[in-house]
């Protein structure tokens, strides 16, 4: 297994600098450019490998506590480093914005622009540092073998991602006022809230089904790790979808503009005010 770790940990890192390389050579884009774009690729990628190992789970586990399936421990341990590399993604495309700003901190890595980063991500980095320092070893260790069902559902939490990732891209090359970046914003709260918002509570309704139990039975009869991941992570689920549904909201609120213009000189770093705003994405 610790062949999958060392797989993940020079595949994700590998193909965001392939596709970064790529993107300055095929269309000639600046460094800052091409690496948020990377960066959003990736996640879009990674998003769609898990949710792809959900789905074959999910449809292959008759019994939802005991049949276990092998892409289940396969893909943790392959996409565990993920986490990792995607804290420096996000850290190296706050560089890079911080330079398009005019920013002198972020000439180098210096520590004011990365506590900057943390001050700015902070929910989304103790987010990733949670997956791994807790959830790996709940899901590998702790959970005994029994509900790959169960974890074959929070692969495909990851279903929102891919929105998440194209309205960023489009906000930062300006076409939040396109029919597209509407159109992504709907997928994005109905993904959003079927994947993310409604998944905890229906992992409890599916147990309590399955043991013939009322659902606060079901509750307390789960193991403590379970109640532990569910009661941090559920609250930040519903305060991203909150922030969605007011961007959302002033999105459809606002008239387009006549003539909607391009950021600075086509780059998807010139429009900084807005594509900073974080949401919840990625894992």
């Amino acid at each position: 297994m610790f062949a999958l770790v060392a797989a993940g940990s020079v595949f994700f890192p590998g193909l965001f600098l392939l596709t970064r390389r790529s993107l300055r050579r095929l269309i000639g884009w600046s460094d800052g450019d091409a690496a948020v774009v990377a960066t959003r690729l990736l996640s879009s990628l990674q998003a769609v490998m898990a949710s792809s190992v959900g789905c074959v789970v999910v449809w292959s586990c008759s019994d939802i506590v005991e049949d276990r399936h092998w892409l289940t421990d396969a893909y943790i341990f392959f996409a565990t480093p993920y986490f990792a590399y995607d804290v420096y993604a996000m850290y190296l495309c706050h560089h890079h914005r911080l330079r398009v700003k005019g920013h002198e901190e972020a000439e180098e890595a210096t520590l004011a622009a990365v506590a900057g980063f943390l001050r700015r991500e902070s929910l989304m980095v103790l987010h990733h540092v949670f997956l791994v320092a807790f959830c790996f070893p709940a899901s590998v260790f702790w959970r005994q073998g029994k509900g790959d069902y169960f974890q074959a559902l929070l692969f495909l939490a990851e279903l929102s991602t891919p929105s998440v990732s194209l309205g960023k891209v489009l906000i930062q090359y300006n076409r939040q006022h396109t029919l597209l970046h509407r159109a992504n914003g709907l997928v994005l709260l109905l993904t959003f809230f079927c994947c993310r918002v409604l998944l905890f509570p229906y992992l409890y309704y599916a147990y309590s089904r399955y043991a013939s139990v009322s659902l606060s039975q079901a509750v307390l009869a789960a193991p403590w790790q379970c109640n532990l991941g569910a009661g941090l992570l559920w609250p930040l689920q519903l305060y991203w979808f909150s922030l969605i549904c007011r961007r959302a909201l002033g999105q459809f609120s606002r008239r387009p503009p006549g003539n909607a213009t391009a950021g600075r000189h086509g780059s998807p770093l010139g429009n900084t005010n807005t594509a900073n705003q974080s949401d919840g994405h990625r894992g």
